[in-house]
């Protein structure tokens, strides 16, 4: 049989196969159509009722309106934000009060800054020595505090600045000390957390030009440059602005 005509015939009977189950998916729809309206009017005619027809009345105030039994105590699923006064707890608005008459203002002052960085970098390629370090801050009255760093402690027990080592993580060991190297090492105080800043940098300043001295170190500013006096006497200025 030719290629071609066999292509025909078997596109042919895919097509009356198609047709038959169509025929065959009608019939049988129509057949459950009939059988389900028959049954329909049946349970009508018996007097079962019929849900197009059926009303119920129904009172609206039970649409609307909860009894107490019915709401679910959500305290607990509530944040704080969440919780909201009710009419009873608001206060009552007051009248306010006549402002007292303006008096002179004191001057407005430069808020301070919120940390002080500065460090000695080694001269020496190999850095700063454990045993060396450790040495030259006890000598300078620096104690090795909790967080393996080197702080200033003051008569009430608080830490007026700190001293960390410029290597990773920052922190100084407590032993093996003359395996350790770093650097550098970074001094820094929160002047905004201090009653005295200024006397407190002045003993910072102190203390790194010491230390430098004994390490044999150059010392940074904040900005990674040498320190000058001029950079010590504008942080001066600002620290004295509070008492």
């Amino acid at each position: 049989m030719d290629k071609e005509l066999l292509r025909v015939v078997i596109i042919l009977c895919g097509v009356l196969v198609m047709i038959v189950m169509l025929l065959w998916h009608f019939f049988k729809s129509m057949r459950e159509r009939r059988e389900y309206d028959e049954s329909d009017e049946t349970a009508y005619q018996r007097g079962a009722p019929r849900f197009e027809d059926e009303e119920e009345d129904v009172d609206e105030d039970e649409l609307f309106n909860f009894s107490e039994s019915a709401v679910v105590d959500g305290d607990a699923l509530l944040d704080d934000d969440a919780i909201r006064p009710s009419a009873k707890q608001i206060a009552p608005k007051t009248t306010p009060k006549a402002a007292p008459p303006e008096t002179e203002k004191p001057p407005i002052r430069k808020d301070l800054p919120k940390l002080i960085e500065f460090s000695i970098v080694a001269r020496a390629d190999v850095g700063f020595n454990g045993e060396e370090l450790f040495d030259a801050f006890e000598r300078v009255g620096l104690k090795y505090g909790s967080v393996k760093v080197f702080e200033r402690i003051d008569k009430n027990r608080l830490v007026d600045f700190a001293v960390a080592s410029m290597g990773n993580p920052g922190t100084f060991p407590d032993a093996g000390l003359h395996n350790f190297f770093c650097p550098g090492i970074v001094f820094f105080m929160q002047p905004r957390e201090l009653d005295k800043p200024l006397a407190v940098f002045d003993d910072f300043i102190e203390t790194i030009d010491i230390l430098a001295m004994e390490l044999d170190g150059v010392v940074w500013d904040h900005q990674k440059q040498p320190l000058t006096a001029e950079t010590i006497a504008q942080f001066r200025q600002i620290l004295a602005q509070k008492k």
